[in-house]
């Protein structure tokens, strides 16, 4: 098995959802991570801060962030384990993401050790 990292990816101008609409959908990713969960391939994973810092350049400019002049926001992240790519794709399927028009970037992960 190697491992993946999906990366979930919304529009920055995702309207904002009633409390309701919040729960379903913690719902259902609640239930897809479950699912991976049980059959051994969830490794791991959290949503992210809609804040933060960006460090570049060899002078290591900080300028807030992330990424504040794209059309998406980096939302989340899971690792996940899967036999190749091709499998960690079909797994990715499932995210509720792709509801509200978001998308999951599918990497393998290298490891160094």
């Amino acid at each position: 098995m190697e491992d993946f990292l999906y990366l979930f990816r919304n529009t920055a101008g995702n309207r904002a959802m009633s409390p309701e609409e919040m729960e379903r959908t913690l719902h259902k990713w609640r239930a897809w991570i479950g699912e991976l969960a049980q059959a051994g391939h969830f490794k791991g994973g959290e949503p992210l801060d809609r804040g933060g810092k960006v460090l570049a350049g060899r002078r290591q400019v900080v300028t807030d962030g992330p990424f504040a002049e794209s059309k998406e926001v980096v939302g989340g992240y899971l690792i996940v384990s899967a036999p190749g790519l091709d499998d960690a794709v079909q797994l990715a399927r499932g995210c509720p993401i792709f509801e509200a028009e978001g998308s999951v970037e599918v990497r393998p992960i290298i490891h160094m050790t």
